[in-house]
């Protein structure tokens, strides 16, 4: 019926439009602050733009949940603050997580962090969570038909998925409107998906993000003229995570726990080969660099809006994957999951993701090590030692394995 969508209509314009509005005084306020990101070797902007954008996303999140509150005590909306029958969540323990995650982006936004304390505040902002409720529960096993009880490793294992999940969009957030626009793409997705399964909540806070990151675009997609900053990417990556948990805590099947890792895809491979790369370069997994995704488009010839077009397209394509992933039996699902997997790899592997952009060099002369990039002289020869055969590395001849 018509009338059961009035309340997500209102939910996600109030998301929608109290972004649009408070985007400009969150610009303002950073600036006030001193929370601008300014030029570098490393940034795309060309110019100082504010990065606290995340307040207006912040916000945009809240108004939904305040005419979600207005709309159950006053107008008879569904109730959508209703556990789960496998799990007793606690709601104002999420709000609090919620506030922690939005807080310390915040805070990041103006003083910079230390990754360590970011971490700190990423993972108390899970633990809140965790103990108010949330967590992965017994794990339907598709080859048995049985369950698989987590026990007490169920705790950590969902703080550490909740902890990923809150980067991998800080992680992607490298070009305007790129962030903003896969959060509402997984957005979308897991609205669909939450309401198929009967989770009202997740519906609710899905189709909050969605309003509120598509309110936001609106100043960020390029030329930018504000930057949503750790402030809006934690608790984006941070509210997807939970609204995943919120639609998987009924009866977590194995398969069922992939999709949301699936539609996520574009940020965790991107992830996952700046690791590797990092690691290949023995230069630190922590250190920035300039091989992610937009560099490597940007590199190959896309402008801003092209590359962040078809980074779209991507994440557009794993949603729809996923969804047809819920609709088959287990089998297809597992193998639709690997035809993705599969493909995003090879893209990533034409794209040269794992290929470092950074390397550890020693000085004969001077003997100091030092980091070298592409524009440095000293780059060919340590990338011609990390290809080169280990047993020429040890020395052999070349002509002995021949």
């Amino acid at each position: 019926m018509v009338s059961d969508w009035i309340p997500y209509i209102c939910l996600f314009g109030a998301a929608l439009l109290v972004s649009l509005a408070v985007t400009p005084l969150a610009r303002s306020l950073a600036i006030r602050v001193g929370a601008v990101d300014y030029p570098d070797a490393r940034r795309i902007n060309k110019k100082p733009i504010p990065r606290m954008g995340g307040v207006a996303i912040f916000a945009g999140i809240v108004a939904a949940f305040v005419v979600q509150y207005v709309g159950t005590t006053y107008f008879g909306w569904p109730v959508v603050l209703v556990p789960s029958p496998k799990l007793q969540v606690n709601y104002w323990f999420l709000v609090a997580a919620f506030v922690t995650v939005f807080l310390t982006g915040v805070l990041d936004d103006i003083f910079s962090l230390k990754p360590l304390q970011k971490l700190a505040g990423q993972t108390l902002a899970a633990v809140i969570a965790v103990a108010g409720g949330l967590f992965i529960g017994d794990i339907s096993d598709p080859i048995s038909g049985g369950f698989v009880d987590l026990g007490w490793l169920a705790y950590p294992i969902t703080v550490v998925y909740l902890v990923a999940y809150t980067n991998i969009i800080n992680l992607i957030d490298g070009l305007d409107g790129l962030a903003g626009g896969i959060s509402a793409l997984a957005g979308v997705t897991m609205f669909t998906l939450s309401v198929l399964a009967g989770r009202l909540d997740a519906a609710a806070l899905s189709v909050a993000v969605v309003g509120a990151s598509l309110g936001f675009l609106r100043y960020n997609f390029h030329p930018a003229s504000v930057f949503m900053g750790d402030s809006g990417a934690l608790t984006l990556g941070f509210a997807l995570g939970v609204v995943s948990l919120l639609s998987v805590t009924r009866f977590a099947g194995l398969t069922t726990i992939i999709v949301p890792l699936v539609i996520a895809a574009v940020p965790i491979i991107d992830t996952f080969s700046a690791i590797v790369r990092r690691l290949r370069g023995h230069t630190g997994i922590s250190h920035a660099d300039r091989g992610h995704i937009h560099h490597r488009l940007l590199a190959e010839g896309f402008d801003q809006r092209q590359a962040v077009l078809l980074m779209y397209a991507w994440t557009a394509l794993l949603c729809a994957g996923s969804l047809v992933m819920t609709l088959v039996d287990t089998l297809p699902r597992i193998l639709i999951f690997f035809v993705l997997l599969g493909a995003s790899f090879i893209f990533a592997q034409n794209l040269h993701l794992f290929e470092p952009v950074l390397l550890h060099h020693r000085d004969p002369q001077t003997g100091e090590d030092e980091l070298v990039s592409p524009s440095d002289e000293a780059f060919a020869e340590e990338a011609e030692k990390l290809h080169r055969p280990r047993h020429d590395k040890a020395g052999a001849h070349r002509g002995e394995h021949r």
